[in-house]
């Protein structure tokens, strides 16, 4: 019976969510056994690929083909989803639309402060005060959700609970009163399930059935409850699984509150609804059914009163009737399961997850506590026998400073008690965490950004303060979290419909959002902190902690060989003088840095740093997914209110859900720790030696000596080595201390299978969120990771695992035969690598990747001295790798054969190489040099490497700059060690120059595009909304009037001025996943914040400020076209999950097993020529035109010389009729005349502001006139009066060179066309230069070459 309703309940609740069919990412169930065999399960249709690509075999005859390309391609051919939403304005403006989507930095505060006073009932009467403010003034609307109402309801009814007498009633009627707002017509905020299940409970416990009864109040009936509960169509069961019931006890109650109600309202369905709810949460059967479990307790079945009325001797003959109490736990879990229609988290699988991310900080805390109670009971607490341990001294630091914290924290709350109008209060955030955890997050927080940001041994004051506010303020949700204790699902495989599909798509979407709603309805309201909140906490906590922290140094005296202790701080702080400008910076105690280079760090790294032990959970939202508890986002904004309000945006209108389908999958891939790589790593660590690129505990290059004498040029050339010696020293310290890190969550992971969760950059490119060990680090790292899963490699799969050798150890420009052949001529150095890595002739380290190197020659080694090499289990991972990736899709965008066959993308018989083309290029044009005398030509003749210009070459149809190509090749020179440390600099900035000139007009396609898109950007850069141009004038003239009329002495705002201030709009485009991508370049608004450590300046994303219009156009094409890898990576990805494919990737590099490769290589090229079939600038360009078909650029914007030229060049033209163009001689180049009178210039002569403006503008016409006449006879008549020149020799104060005299006169002339220009636009859309003509290539043609990725 009961298992009948349960059964009817789930069908109920599942049509209540439409059926929804199975989702594409939210499964975990294998097709098959993932050590199945690969090579004949599954298959991808490569029927027209050449015989290179061995030809999948069939399950069977009629086995259907797969129809991805064809979904995939109809998929990216079909109209994007755009995200729309307005450009901000001005912060200057009165106007009010900003405040729709942009929360000022005050309204954020005041959100903040509301969370933490909410917080436990710290402050709940000055929460409401601001929360009444927010509602009555109507400008923060849209902060109001209903969460933050349900926040202050259990607030309320909390304050009910813990007050006595008059204040219970008080907040009763506060309650009362709320939710009867939320429930009026019209309202803002409409109630949830949350909302409903909160008053019932203040029904149960204070309603006319309650034992503390409270009259007067303002109560709502239950049936009155029921009926609006009804009406809005939430599920009744969600209600009564709602979290703010903290005991079964309670929600069995709310289930006969509500079937009394709808008893006396007469819906039946209701009261059957509600005893089949508390009939599941009785007897719904778990998920381990199968595993045996403790009787539940049980206890007498209450009689009905018709029972009672029965024979008494009867009853005492017969045993008393149990039955399983109601539990709420049992509900909620069978309510995860119907809302996901799949298993939750099982608890025994995430308990050590659970305990990693609960416990980060207890557990360090116990672990230094109990080494130092044993070193005290061992008698080893003396100074002569205790050594220095960075865990002993953080344990010291710890004591100390939560005493003082908890010290600090009273003054500051009696200070601020006293104080109430301060504007700022701490007290209140730092009352969230306590003191004892404060301590341990400040002393790990600090200890991590060592060597951060440029600064050995140290790290920048304003990055301390803000990473340290973040911590607290991520501690406290996560405490939230913890206590919220949702069920969550699993990341999962793809269903039947597949993910591009219609069917398959929508179910994506329906799926994310009832999970997210679930999630949603389970989480408590917080709110985020400012910049400035975080820098004043940071404060606090730092400067207690550099007053409490003390270290004790030794030496030896040099003189007397007496050891000499001194007591010293463990940090100071100071200013540095960087580029100009003073920094602060906090810096570690030589003995700190020196330690944690040394000892263990692994207490100092927190969970959100760590990859996880179970599956991430899958992204719901922005900050809904990854780890089960630490809050991440999805993406990783740069200071950039405007990208998260376009991702939140998107995911509301369900655009991205392919781009979380893929995080999803990236983040379900299973690794481990090679235990054969692992201990020869630490063996080599621990002996100091250097050696496969690890950095040696000592450093070993000898210190400068100082010349002898005062020669200047011997001393320069001594301060120039000597500043290198000492950066390579702090280099050297900085890795090791990187290394130490990565060493130590390898030992803690050992033996465990693990993963990483995922999110995204702006562009859309993937990372794992830890960032100390992940396959997108060091050589080191990827040599730690393997597949947890392993598969046997076949024939092809071996073929393949020797490619892979070759190309880790360097020999990766040969054709796949030879490279075969290579790893054949070297098996016994493979041999001896594997079998006596570090007693052999270490043939490994010679490798370009020596720890990745090695760990395939263990691989091989395995497979080749396995009974049956073929069927060896493998779990290394292989990587196909783009050839210059960027310059691939360059190549296609603009079908360009000429580039398509330098990157491969053309068939050939061997790989082309274009780094080391331009380094042959480059040597060619050295030789031509060193016949002409140049210095730095001899020096670096025969020296030229394709590594030295690979990254050069690799980023010029990026926009790399001649400075950024001099740096990098300076580095590169730098670890030869061939070059003089003092000659570096020269020849480097030689060598960039020849770099840059040999590469020329090699991809001249992929320039054409790049000048192309850097032109929209600068055109988009500069244009206004339509809407916002009557107001901006309005303003302009206000401004004007208000001058006059205070006769101020402020500088004159000329039109050109103001109009710069209006170029508000950022480059934004969507990607082919309908990602949408929103450059954050803004001119930098820094604010100043006061702290107790010292003023540091800040930006304030909540300020957006004019774009930054050059960043801007200079950076559109390197983000354009990594926007394009991103997406042609997630779109492998999905697909090699359909394809039941192990998938790993960084950024252009692929990986998967080697039985697999073949499938992947299919796989790969179909997404790409998927891509670039779409017409992807075609799409972009119709995207501008629709996206800113409203927007205006004033002339005035484009009279620039360089910008006209541009703009001719790229066959970009205005109309204009012949009275127009007269007015208009600055941009004649671009100007077609009209011969019907049409023109594409807009002049807004309607508007009354313009007009007025005009006439007040026309007075200063004539005086820039003037100005300007006079400067230029002034300059004409300079230079040859002798009686002027002794008249400037007498007044030197007047006398103005003639540069600033011609910069003046330019000024004016530009003010002057400003003024005649003022109020003429011609529209964005009509002046977007052409698309470049495409050449001959098709996209198609990568299906023959073999090296595309390879």
């Amino acid at each position: 019976m009961m298992h009948r309703v349960a059964k009817r309940l789930e069908t109920t609740l599942l049509l209540s969510r439409q059926s929804l069919p199975r989702p594409a990412r939210l499964y975990s169930t294998p097709s098959r056994k993932s050590n199945a065999p690969a090579t004949a399960t599954q298959q991808v249709p490569h029927s027209d690929y050449p015989s290179f690509f061995p030809s999948p075999s069939r399950s069977g005859e009629n086995a259907a083909p797969q129809s991805f390309p064809a979904d995939m391609e109809t998929f990216l051919k079909s109209s994007p989803r755009y995200t729309l939403l307005p450009t901000p304005i001005p912060t200057s403006s009165s106007s009010p639309k900003n405040s729709t989507w942009l929360t000022d930095s005050a309204t954020q505060d005041s959100l903040a402060v509301m969370d933490a006073c909410l917080y436990q009932q710290f402050d709940v009467p000055r929460a409401k005060g601001i929360f009444d403010r927010l509602r009555r003034a109507g400008a923060a609307n849209h902060v109001l959700d209903a969460r933050m109402y349900n926040a202050f309801l259990e607030a309320y009814l909390s304050m009910a609970n813990s007050k006595a007498g008059n204040d219970r009633e008080f907040w009763l009627e506060c309650a009362w009163e709320l939710f009867r707002d939320m429930e009026e017509p019209g309202a803002i905020i409409a109630p949830s399930a949350g909302t409903y299940a909160t008053m019932l409970l203040a029904w149960l416990q204070y309603g006319p059935d309650s034992p503390n009864h409270v009259p007067n109040c303002g109560v709502v009936e239950p049936s009155t409850i029921l009926r609006n509960l009804k009406g809005r169509e939430i599920p009744i069961e969600n209600v009564v699984s709602d979290r703010i019931f903290s005991t079964s006890e309670e929600a069995a109650q709310i289930i006969k509150i509500l079937s009394k109600a709808a008893a006396d309202s007469g819906f039946h369905d209701v009261v059957n609804l509600l005893g089949q709810t508390e009939a599941l949460g009785s007897h719904y059967q778990d998920i381990y059914a199968d595993i045996p479990e403790a009787t539940p307790v049980m206890r007498p079945k209450k009689k009905s009163s018709s029972t009672t009325s029965s024979n008494t001797e009867s009853e005492e003959e017969q045993e008393p009737e149990h039955e399983v109490p109601f539990n709420l736990s049992n509900l909620r879990r069978h309510l995860a399961n119907v809302c996901f229609a799949r298993r939750v988290l099982p608890e025994d699988v995430i308990a050590r997850q659970r305990l990693l991310e609960e416990s980060v900080y207890d557990n360090a805390k116990e672990r230094q506590k109990h080494e130092t109670e044993m070193l005290e009971q061992l008698g080893l607490e003396t100074a002569n026998l205790r050594q220095p341990d960075l865990r002993r001294w953080m344990w010291d630091w710890h004591t100390r400073l939560q005493e003082r914290l908890k010290e600090e924290i009273k003054n500051i709350e009696i200070l601020e008690r006293n104080k109430s109008d301060l504007w700022v209060q701490l007290f209140p955030y730092l009352s969230l965490v306590k003191p004892e955890r404060l301590s341990l997050i400040t002393i790990f927080e600090i200890m991590r950004l060592q060597g951060s940001g440029g600064v050995s041994e140290g790290m920048k004051t304003t990055r301390a303060l803000i990473t340290v506010g973040k911590a607290v303020e991520s501690e406290y949700k996560t405490q939230i979290c913890k206590k919220n204790n949702i069920s969550l699902p699993t990341i999962g495989r793809v269903g039947d419909n597949g993910y591009f599909s219609n069917l398959g798509y929508n179910s994506l979407l329906e799926r994310r959002i009832v999970a997210a709603r679930h999630m949603s309805d389970g989480e408590a309201w917080t709110a985020a902190w400012t910049q400035a909140t975080r820098a004043k906490v940071g404060s606090i906590l730092v400067e207690c902690l550099m007053d409490v922290a003390k270290v004790t140094r030794s030496a030896t005296h040099k003189v007397t060989g007496e050891i000499i202790s001194e007591v010293q701080p463990a940090f100071h702080h100071t200013y540095e003088h960087s580029r100009g400008q003073k920094l602060g910076v906090i810096r570690l105690n030589p003995a700190v840095s020196e330690r944690l280079a040394k000892d263990s760090v692994r207490e100092t790294v927190h969970a959100r740093h760590l990859p996880m032990l179970v599956k991430p959970k899958p992204w719901l939202g922005l900050r809904r997914g990854g780890y089960m508890f630490s809050e991440v986002e999805a993406m990783r904004f740069k200071e950039s209110i405007e990208q998260q309000n376009y991702f939140n945006h998107a995911s509301e209108l369900g655009n991205v859900e392919l781009v979380y389908a893929g995080l999803d999958v990236l983040g379900s891939t299973p690794w481990k720790i090679s235990r054969k790589v692992f201990d020869v790593v630490l063996q080599v660590w621990n002996s100091g030696e250097k050696l496969g690129k690890l950095p040696p505990a000592v450093f070993p290059d000898p210190e400068p000596v100082a010349p002898d004498g005062a020669d200047i040029k011997l001393r320069t050339t001594y301060m120039q080595r000597m500043k290198g010696w000492m950066q390579a020293k702090a280099n050297n310290h900085s890795d090791r201390c990187n290394v130490n890190y990565k060493i130590e969550i390898a030992r803690t992971f050992l033996g465990d299978t693990i993963y990483f969760p995922h999110n995204i950059d702006f562009r859309g490119r993937a990372y794992p969120i830890p960032p100390h060990l992940n396959h997108i680090g060091d050589d080191l790292s990827r040599g730690l990771l393997v597949f947890a899963e392993s598969k046997p490699l076949g024939e092809r799969g071996l073929r393949w695992l020797k490619i892979h050798l070759s190309n880790l150890y360097g020999y990766d420009k040969a054709n796949f035969d030879e490279r075969v052949q290579f790893v054949h001529d070297h098996l016994e150095d493979i041999y001896d690598s594997a079998t006596k890595p570090l007693d052999g002739n270490r043939w490994w380290t010679l490798a370009d990747d020596p720890w990745q190197c090695l760990g395939a020659c263990m691989e091989l080694h395995a497979a080749l001295t396995s009974e049956n090499p073929t069927e060896y289990e493998s779990c290394l991972p292989v990587h196909q790798d783009g050839t210059c990736n960027g310059l691939q899709h360059y190549a296609a965008l603009g079908g360009d054969s000429r580039g398509a066959q330098q990157v491969n993308l053309s068939a050939g018989e061997r790989p082309s190489d274009v780094y080391t083309y331009v380094g042959n290029m480059a040597e060619e044009a050295i030789n031509r040099d060193i016949a002409k005398g140049e210095k730095y030509a001899a020096m670096l003749k025969g020296k030229i490497t394709r590594k030295i210009v690979k990254q050069t070459v690799m980023t010029t149809v990026y926009g790399v700059t001649f400075i950024g190509a001099r740096e990098q090749i300076e580095r590169q020179l730098k670890l030869t060690k061939q070059f003089p440390e003092e000659e570096v600099w020269g020849a480097s900035a030689y060598l960039a120059k020849v770099v840059l000139d040999c590469i020329g007009d090699l991809f001249t396609g992929a320039k054409d595009i790049q000048h192309w898109l850097t032109l929209c950007a600068r055109l988009i850069a500069k244009a206004i909304p339509e809407e916002r141009i009557p107001e901006a004038l309005a303003e302009y003239r206000g401004r004007k009037k208000a001058k006059k009329v205070t006769n101020s002495k402020k500088k004159q705002e000329l039109p050109a001025e103001f109009l710069r201030k209006e170029q508000m709009t950022s480059v934004v485009w969507t990607t082919p996943l309908g990602l949408p991508i929103v450059q954050p370049y803004r001119k930098p608004k820094r604010k100043q914040i006061v702290t107790s450590m010292q003023t540091v300046y800040i930006s304030d994303p909540n300020s957006p400020a004019e774009v930054n219009a050059l960043k801007q156009a200079t950076a559109f094409p390197p983000n354009f076209i990594h926007s394009l890898d991103a997406t042609h990576m997630m779109l492998t990805a999905l697909e090699c999950r359909t394809q039941g494919l192990t998938f790993a990737a960084v950024h252009d590099s692929y990986w998967t097993h080697a039985c697999n490769i073949d499938e992947m290589s299919g796989i790969i090229r179909d997404t790409f020529i998927a891509l670039h079939s779409s017409d992807v600038l075609k799409k972009l360009s119709d995207e501008f035109r629709e996206r800113y078909r409203n927007y205006k650029i004033p002339l005035v914007s484009l009279h620039s010389g360089v910008l006209a030229k541009a703009l001719k060049q790229s066959g970009a033209r205005i109309v204009a009729t012949a009275e127009q163009a007269k007015s208009l001689p600055s941009i004649a180049g671009i100007l077609d005349i009209s011969d019907t009178g049409n023109s594409s210039i807009e002049e807004n002569i309607e508007s009354p502001d313009l007009k007025a403006l005009l006439v007040d503008l026309a007075e200063e016409r004539e005086a820039a006139r003037s100005t300007a006449s006079a400067a230029a006879a002034t300059a004409d008549s300079d230079g040859d009066d002798a009686e002027t020149q002794e008249d400037f020799d007498e007044d030197e104060e007047d006398w103005e060179s003639p540069r600033v005299k011609a910069a003046r006169v330019r000024k004016a002339n530009e003010d002057l066309q400003a003024i005649e220009l003022l109020g003429k636009f011609v529209s964005l859309v009509d002046i977007l230069p052409p698309l470049p003509k495409k050449g001959d290539f098709k996209v198609e043609a990568i299906k023959a070459s073999q090296y595309f990725f390879s």
